[in-house]
């Protein structure tokens, strides 16, 4: 298995420190709002990277976190008159909603900022007496030149990222590019009382206690999307190695590349932000989630106009081949031979358009086979494969029949009956009046030699 290494910028074979407890921990959201797809990806993305461990590793350990104290929170606890608790508690259900529909699976753990601060308060002692950290002026910060190699994450010197990232150049910073771990908190500011004052800590310092108290000092895949290299993982891995004596904090850096909707970068500047919740209502989550995935993690996302009826369209071919295998058993012997060059796209550096590729491939052997014997080998990949993409989760029908929102099943079930008892007393006038009508209301009808069959119109 080879995935693409940031820090080194290239694809390096995968080898974990401990076969037996492989570690994986992504940075997950800021809850201030509801999630968009740039959100969704890396969840999806990680997810199936998760997936694939988990098949070739017995025990793999999955941290993604939640970040529930940050100054946007504030921001709209303020706004709202209530509890930042009540603002991270609301959008965290509702983060927690959509991903369940997108097909993403729990991680392991899942630490909360509010909940380590002990931890965090320690860490920051440990940097301070270890000397890559000092107080100044009710702050604690870090102090960039303690860690000789900083820099070595985003690939730029320390001038052009200070430069490039605003960074406040504060009179009491020793150095421009230092960052803050703690700061102080006044007037209706959460906080928490610390040696260096009543305070909160500040972003970077969060993620890297997190990962000691759950992981371990070094882990094997840290990930996150492309725009959290720099400065938010330079610093986490500048602090976490000076913390633990100049250990290497993480094996594999992986990030993913950025989401454009219709050719721009989506922001709320230009009014694209596209929210889970609303595409939701459109269409299925495994449609969105199949949209997620379809280009390579590391490129940009393109998503246009047309990119959930493609996705949608290409799940109708694959389900429909598993329809034609109903009455066909999965086998549970020698399918997997059948999936080893989906699985060697995937151990690619999880090359998703490749993968999906030897999914259609499988799809299009089971509609040409006639053997049972292959045929429900080839059922038994298809789902199998699926599984690892988080996609077939549902049975034919169900998925043909949609989530029956505005259509009456019992109804249209009805319909279908009169059809087809019409077409036994040769009345294909009406039988022909029965499907033009199914057809109005977005329901198309398929006749088999087991009967009609019927779906949700793409």
């Amino acid at each position: 298995m080879y995935l693409y290494d940031t820090l080194s910028r290239r694809k390096e074979r995968f080898i974990p420190g401990d076969a037996d407890r492989v570690t994986v921990y992504v940075c997950g959201p800021t809850v201030y709002s509801y999630a968009h797809i740039g959100n969704a990806r890396p969840a999806v993305v990680f997810d199936v990277l998760v997936r694939l461990l988990r098949h070739e590793y017995e025990n793999v350990f999955y941290a993604r976190n939640i970040t529930d104290i940050d100054d946007k929170i504030n921001t709209v606890a303020e706004r709202a008159g209530i509890p930042i608790s009540e603002v991270a508690a609301g959008f965290t259900e509702a983060y927690h909603a959509d991903l369940d529909a997108l097909g993403v699976l729990a991680p392991d753990v899942e630490p909360r900022v509010t909940e380590t601060m002990p931890r965090i308060i320690e860490m920051i002692q440990a940097l301070i007496d270890k000397g890559a950290a000092y107080e100044a002026d009710r702050h604690v910060l870090f102090h960039v030149p303690a860690f000789e190699r900083y820099g070595e994450l985003s690939h730029r010197d320390r001038k052009e990222m200070v430069a490039g990232a605003r960074v406040e150049v504060a009179s009491y910073k020793k150095d421009p590019a230092d960052f803050v771990l703690w700061k102080p908190s006044t007037g209706q500011q959460p906080g928490w009382e610390s040696p260096w004052g009543y305070g909160r800590p500040g972003w970077h310092i969060e993620c890297s206690s997190m990962i000691e108290t759950h992981l371990g000092t070094t882990i094997d895949i840290h990930g996150g999307g492309s725009d959290l290299i720099f400065p938010h993982h330079e610093n986490e891995n500048a602090q976490s190695a000076c913390a633990h004596g100049g250990q290497r904090f993480c094996r594999y850096w992986v990030h993913n590349g950025f989401v454009n909707v219709n050719s721009e970068k989506m922001s709320k500047s230009v009014g694209n932000i596209l929210l889970v919740k609303d595409l939701l209502k459109e269409t299925p989550g495994e449609a969105v989630r199949l949209a997620l995935i379809g280009a390579h993690y590391r490129a940009p996302l393109e998503w246009t106009d047309e990119s959930l009826d493609q996705a949608r369209r290409r799940l109708d071919g694959l389900y429909q081949s598993l329809r034609d295998l109903e009455d066909v058993r999965a086998a549970r012997d020698g399918y997997e031979t059948l999936m080893t060059g989906f699985i060697k796209e995937l151990e690619n550096d999880l090359n998703t358009p490749k993968a999906l590729a030897e999914l259609s491939a499988l799809a299009h052997s089971a509609n040409t086979t006639r053997g049972d014997a292959e045929r429900g080998r080839l059922k038994a990949a298809m789902l199998a494969a699926g599984g690892l993409l988080g996609l077939l989760r549902q049975n034919p029908e169900q998925w043909f029949a949609g989530d029956g929102s505005g259509l009456d099943v019992g109804a249209i079930e009805a319909l279908i009956a009169e059809r087809s008892q019409a077409r036994k007393d040769k009345n294909f006038a009406r039988a022909d009046k029965i499907r033009d009508e199914l057809r109005d209301i977005g329901v198309e009808i398929e006749d088999s030699p087991d009967g009609a069959r019927w779906r949700k119109r793409s």
